[in-house]
């Protein structure tokens, strides 16, 4: 190939490099929307606690992960820390514990909370080891179908069904099951706080 020909095959050689990147940039921020988004919207997102509602559990700032596709195939748990759109403004999300179940009646008296059910006919009293601070009130209430009764773990400071009734069924978003700062898997689960109690009976 005679010298003269060189130059315009370097030339094109160099600029393939070039292409290279913008097309494997493309393809990458291509896989980031298609991934990412989808997992943001439907699986799992993340959510900042603001405010001491759940202290000592979550204290004001704590960045966790919200699974959002749990209870899509169960129902939620007793003592589950739900994540769900504020009945007051369902522009917010609010961060509670679940305590009380459709068609149950939950009573509070001096801080202890007494749930009746069919199961339970003469009611049961609820342990909470996660409260440090309750607060000595007096409520009755009964939840109607996809009613759900939920408290803050610090009960001397938090807006919840004690305020502004049942939470529906369709306000529930999903639960934490990851904290970053401070890390921790599942934080704010019950069974955390049953270990901490039987450690401590031994």
């Amino acid at each position: 190939m005679p010298p003269e020909n060189l130059q315009p095959a370097l030339r094109q050689a160099q600029g393939k490099p070039t292409e290279n990147f913008w097309k494997e940039l493309f393809k990458l921020v291509l896989l980031a929307v298609v991934i990412v988004i989808p997992f943001r919207l439907y699986v799992a997102q993340p959510f900042i606690v603001d405010g001491l509602s759940m202290y000592p559990t979550f204290d004001n700032g704590h960045y966790l992960i919200i699974d959002e596709v749990s209870y899509r195939f169960r129902e939620p748990a007793r003592g589950d820390v739900l994540v769900f759109k504020a009945p007051p403004n369902p522009e917010k999300y609010y961060i509670k514990r679940l305590i009380g179940f459709p068609g149950e009646t939950i009573m509070i008296n001096d801080g202890q909370v007494t749930i009746t059910n069919k199961e339970n006919p003469d009611g049961f009293k609820l342990a909470e080891p996660y409260v440090k601070f309750p607060k000595d009130e007096v409520l009755t209430i009964i939840l109607e179908e996809n009613e759900y009764f939920v408290m803050g773990d610090n009960r001397a400071s938090s807006s919840d069904s004690r305020v502004w009734g049942p939470l529906p069924k369709e306000n529930i978003i999903g639960r934490p099951v990851m904290r970053f700062f401070p890390p921790a898997l599942f934080p704010g689960d019950i069974s955390h706080f049953e270990a901490r109690l039987n450690a401590n009976d031994e």
